[in-house]
């Protein structure tokens, strides 16, 4: 069922997108480094890794320069179209290739580079057996302002490491202990939701059992 889904309506949403996808894309050739496309090396399924796609919103040689993997509010290496890209979220479109082909979901965690994955905890691998990342879910909500909570911090490094990949872990193991379809669905609503009104608090009113945390230095709970 999940996967028809995913099939189903990740190629509906294509053709609807269409007339903002192909024009994205047109603009990302003509500006910028030239570059549409942006692949990235993430862990999904059973642990293993594939490669994400993603509409090219920085340098190229972002990952070797600055704060690495890490993206920082008002980031110098985010290219002028990309902020608006990325603040839109339209940089994530280009997963429903991904979601289409089986890579990703819908819903499901959000996927890791192997750097970032080696943090977690070592109970994570069981939360990526035979379960696919996701375009959106659980974490990708709560920490849809991840760039503004580590500029903020006092050291992002130690924010990130310390406080926001246990947290993810925590909320994503509650995701697949309680996961239902409708979840499914409802999780995919509130995505579009917060993306217009980005200080509601519904995902919490919908779901109060998830795990909440305050993340030092940002001054208030992330799971709103």
């Amino acid at each position: 069922m999940k996967r028809l889904f995913d099939i189903i309506v990740s190629f509906i949403a294509m053709l609807i997108l269409a007339p903002i996808l192909i024009p994205v894309m047109i603009i990302l050739k003509f500006s910028g480094e030239g570059e549409i496309f942006y692949l990235q090396e993430r862990i999904g399924k059973n642990n293993k890794s594939f490669l994400i796609t993603k509409f090219a919103t920085m340098l190229k040689d972002s990952p070797n320069i600055g704060t690495g993997e890490h993206t920082l509010q008002e980031d110098p290496r985010v290219l002028p179209f990309g902020k608006f890209l990325r603040k839109s979220k339209i940089n994530e479109l280009a997963q429903l290739w991904d979601i289409f082909i089986g890579k990703m979901s819908w819903v499901g965690p959000r996927p890791t580079t192997p750097n970032h994955y080696a943090l977690y905890p070592d109970y994570y691998t069981e939360v990526m057996k035979n379960h696919r990342p996701g375009l959106t879910g659980v974490g990708s909500i709560i920490f849809r302002s991840e760039e503004d909570i580590l500029s903020k911090a006092e050291n992002f490094q130690t924010c990130y490491t310390q406080e926001i990949v246990p947290y993810k872990a925590e909320v994503e193991k509650w995701y697949k202990e309680n996961r239902t379809f409708f979840m499914d669905i409802m999780l995919m609503f509130i995505t579009a939701w917060v993306v217009v009104n980005s200080d509601s608090n519904i995902l919490r009113k919908t779901y109060p059992s998830i795990p909440e945390k305050n993340i030092h230095g940002f001054g208030k709970s992330v799971s709103k």
